[in-house]
């Protein structure tokens, strides 16, 4: 069967990186059983500068006919002085909101040829494998009322709320307990429930889970700022971390960062399955639309392509082809071929593009 890929360039060098993951899409399909067809979208600056809005109904109706979604970035200084419901990231927002995508997972992994470009000792980050699972459509993001008023003084207020209900706590944590089912076995649930309320609910609806659904999973608890230093002083105690969306955006760019680059890092963000069957899913990369070196062929197209090996993971349950994409960026990365972000002094510096064609040798090598 043929999976249908909705493409979504976006912004800055989102057309760059996706185009990288295109070729190996292509590539399964040529050598491969798993066949894939792609349409293109638009979301973010690039669809407000052409239909008007961040957020494209098409987009939307797009989305709902495919089978997974793979977005290069959003954003950009250009589009930074509109209105805040034209700016890029509404769109972002908004495709999450309108599939409820409330489970976003960001893996942290240490490849070890990349050890020495973490900021930190190679003893700390080495072998490091971190799973963070973000709660991705509730919080103060999307929590009301929210906005800026003018006050009876003349002074100006900001308000946003954060708000969470027991079952949106559940769905999120099961994602997270299941996964830990198939990981270490060992879960940490991030809050900061000594002083927020909302939090203090959510650790106790993931305590009962634990206790009543998952006794096999060790489940801990910890404040969401000693979390952000223990990342930093010991980040190999975590296997999957569990947070919500406020705290899990902070903590999942700091583990990014422990890596080495965010160039390097994928994500997904998945829906809950349907009747059906069928899951709506967003997979991308966590850096950005890095505006800065737009257009000059020397972003790292890695993260791009290992959220498309997600994908197969997560979407299609295509293991074998994860694995081969997976095995092939890290032989890429032994042989010390090496982007501008994760190249040391001295070291050679490819461009996206050639990047994007090495990873595809290393699949001809190991399809072969």
């Amino acid at each position: 069967m043929t999976k249908k890929i909705l493409l979504i360039d976006g912004d800055g060098i989102g057309p760059e990186v996706v185009g990288q993951a295109k070729k190996v899409l292509e590539f399964f399909s040529k050598n491969t059983d798993k066949k894939f067809e792609t349409e293109n979208a638009l979301l973010g600056g690039i669809a407000y500068d052409q239909v008007g809005t961040p957020f494209p109904q098409e987009t939307v109706k797009l989305a709902r006919e495919s089978d997974a979604i793979l977005l290069g970035a959003v954003g950009g200084l250009k589009w930074e002085s509109l209105e805040y419901k034209h700016r890029p990231e509404r769109g972002l927002l908004g495709i999450r909101k309108e599939l409820e995508l409330f489970a976003n997972l960001r893996p942290a992994k240490v490849f070890n040829a990349l050890a020495d470009s973490s900021t930190l000792k190679r003893e700390i980050v080495e072998n490091l494998d971190i799973m963070i699972v973000r709660e991705l459509t509730g919080d103060l993001y999307f929590g009301e009322p929210r906005g800026v008023t003018t006050l009876a003084d003349g002074s100006r207020q900001g308000v946003n709320t954060m708000t969470y209900n027991s079952k949106e706590v559940e769905r999120i944590a099961r994602v997270s307990f299941d996964l830990a089912k198939i990981r270490g076995k060992k879960l940490c649930s991030i809050d900061k429930a000594n002083v927020i309320e909302t939090t203090e609910m959510w650790r106790e609806v993931v305590t009962e889970m634990g206790q009543k659904e998952y006794p096999e999973i060790a489940l801990s608890h910890m404040y969401v700022d000693n979390a952000s230093m223990q990342l930093v002083r010991n980040p190999k105690q975590f296997d999957v971390m569990l947070t919500g969306n406020m705290f899990g955006d902070i903590l999942s760019d700091t583990a990014s960062m422990l890596t080495g680059s965010l160039g390097m890092l994928p994500s997904a963000s998945l829906g809950a399955k349907q009747a059906n069957g069928k899951q709506f899913a967003l997979y991308e990369p966590i850096h950005g639309s890095a505006p800065d070196i737009a257009g000059k062929n020397i972003a790292n197209p890695i993260a791009t392509i290992l959220s498309l090996a997600m994908m197969f993971r997560y979407s299609f349950g295509f293991a074998k082809e994860a694995d081969l994409l997976e095995a092939s960026v890290e032989n890429v990365l032994n042989r010390g071929i090496r982007t501008a972000d994760i190249a040391n002094v001295g070291e050679v510096k490819i461009s996206c593009t050639e990047m994007g064609d090495k990873i595809i040798e290393e699949l001809r090598k190991l399809t072969a």
